[in-house]
């Protein structure tokens, strides 16, 4: 059924051509969401259209139209992580599309990693070693602003979505929830064990019941997804993110 759908879909893609449509942004890359995106980015490849809207709360859940795989086919290489729902229409080939799956998580490691496998493929070296290396800056500079505040090695209840960002900030993720709804025996831990800090995901909250049993803890919601795909808008999320901790934390 896959591939049928997927047949479909190239087909209309010579009539969306003969109709005068045109694509926007960087002819040779395209990626899956803005996420996915910010690591072009951080690569040095600029101006990476996105399949998935960045307005929507969650793009992974977005689902591809012909429009979509016409941007795609068009292009040399789609840089996708694997879990968006489009994935399961198009599988991993598009016409003489490269599809290129990197990892996605905030942590230091994974940033280095994703660029250095898309800086390759594009020779943008030194580009990516510039903003990688603001990035890394800004990971460290929240760190040591966290350790300063007395919150280093502070508790934390975590959604799975965001552990990578809180560990590399000095924080102590305990234990961890979702991206499902929580479950009674977290509910339980939570009331017990009176986390300082109780860390959501905006893309898909579910911790209200943890808060409600643990009032004491600080709740705080991250985003992995950039709201808009500019420069440095990975950079933008963490900053922002660290951001929110400190705030909460004053």
């Amino acid at each position: 059924m896959k591939r049928i759908i997927l047949a479909l879909l190239l087909c209309c893609t010579s009539f969306a051509f003969a109709m005068g449509t045109k694509d926007k942004g960087n002819q040779d890359y395209i990626a899956s969401t803005s996420w996915t995106a910010a690591f072009a980015d951080l690569a040095g490849i600029d101006d990476v259209q996105t399949v998935a809207p960045v307005t929507l709360r969650h793009p992974p859940e977005y689902e591809i139209t012909v429009s979509d795989i016409e941007a795609i086919s068009a292009r040399k290489y789609f840089i996708y992580a694997g879990f968006e729902r489009m994935m399961q229409t198009m599988g991993t080939s598009v016409g003489s599309v490269q599809m290129v799956q990197i990892t996605c998580d905030n942590s230091i490691a994974t940033v280095q990693k994703n660029a250095q496998i898309l800086s390759e493929i594009a020779g943008t070296q030194e580009k990516s070693k510039e903003r990688v290396a603001r990035y890394v800056a800004a990971v460290k500079a929240g760190a040591a602003q966290i350790e300063a505040m007395g919150y280093k090695g502070a508790r934390v209840l975590c959604n799975k979505n965001q552990v990578y960002l809180a560990k590399e900030l000095g924080l102590t993720v305990a234990a961890t929830f979702g991206p499902g709804p929580v479950t009674a025996e977290q509910i339980a831990d939570a009331k017990k064990n009176g986390y300082v800090l109780i860390i959501d995901n905006v893309h898909n909250p579910v911790a209200q019941p943890l808060v409600e049993v643990s009032p004491k803890s600080v709740y705080v919601i991250w985003r992995n997804f950039p709201e808009a795909v500019e420069p440095d808008a990975l950079l933008h999320v963490i900053e922002a993110n660290i951001n929110a901790l400190v705030d909460s934390l004053k």
